[in-house]
């Protein structure tokens, strides 16, 4: 089991760093009192599914957050090979932000008002339990962009996990589909549709995919394709995109559109990227 627990001074990231885990295919929970934390793990233990945890705990769970290093002990102790990520983020920056933000501190009440005394009565808190993390991520001059990057290189050992493929097969007929981020016209291959014996089939099947792809249009069509795709991936992934959607339309969406979007599935995913397939007009036919 791979278990994480993230902390850190509030507005430093963390809940923008636990949702680039739970991208990445963490299961993620935030603001989880400490005390829980060793009986959730044990509780995990149970599910073979559930093997990376990441958690948020930190001074929004008040005197009960003091107990973080005696349950992260207790976590140990256990033999469970736990990680603790700190994030934090300069003094000035933190105000600034939740200036920006118009948000509470924490500790805005104790301190009767005074953000600044808010801010550092957090860090004198935190200090001891900075001592002990594993990793730290000062997202003071980050991006969005460069803090997923610091979480992936941390945590992530394959960069194609970060981001969910969807093969989507469509028919121009019933229109293109709202989510799609790129989209593919297959209309000018081959077409099953007026081979009778073939027209019952699908993009599913064995026949109609060897009928559309003995064309060598379909064949040049497919490789430049691929080679856009194998090109636009990385790219996606280095801005941070976690989802991509790629629709390929023929006239109906039953036979060259599932065949083709058939295919990119199988590619993608020999590569290794997480990718699923959606055959959103399969089913229906065309009078």
């Amino acid at each position: 089991m791979e278990f994480v627990i993230i902390t850190g001074q509030s507005g430093s990231g963390k809940s923008q760093t636990v949702n680039f885990l739970e991208d990445a295919g963490f299961f993620c929970i935030d603001n989880m009192p400490p005390q829980l934390i060793p009986k959730f793990a044990e509780m995990c233990k149970e599910y073979a599914n559930i093997d990376r945890i990441a958690i948020v705990t930190d001074i929004r769970g008040g005197s009960l957050f003091l107990d973080l290093q005696d349950n992260i002990k207790r976590l140990k102790d256990s033999g469970i090979d736990v990680k603790l990520l700190f994030v934090s983020t300069e003094h000035d920056e933190i105000k600034r932000r939740y200036k920006e933000t118009r948000r509470k501190h924490p500790l805005l009440d104790v301190a009767e008002g005074d953000i600044d005394k808010a801010i550092d009565a957090e860090y004198d808190i935190l200090s001891p339990i900075r001592m002990l993390a594993d990793y730290l991520i000062d997202t003071t001059h980050m991006t969005t962009t460069n803090l997923r990057e610091a979480v992936r290189n941390l945590f992530i050992e394959n960069v194609s996990d970060t981001i969910l493929i969807s093969c989507i097969s469509f028919g121009f007929m019933h229109g293109i589909p709202a989510e799609a981020d790129l989209v593919f016209d297959v209309r000018c291959m081959p077409n099953p549709f007026y081979v009778p014996e073939l027209r019952d089939f699908t993009g599913l099947d064995a026949c109609v995919q060897d009928f559309v792809m003995k064309s060598e249009v379909s064949q040049e069509m497919q490789k430049k394709m691929f080679e856009m795709i194998d090109f636009l991936l990385p790219q996606y992934i280095a801005e941070g995109k976690s989802q991509l959607n790629i629709a390929v339309g023929c006239t109906g969406g039953r036979h060259r559109s599932v065949t083709f979007a058939q295919k990119l599935y199988q590619h993608l995913e020999e590569q290794g990227y997480k990718v699923r397939t959606l055959h959103r007009d399969i089913s229906k036919k065309k009078n």
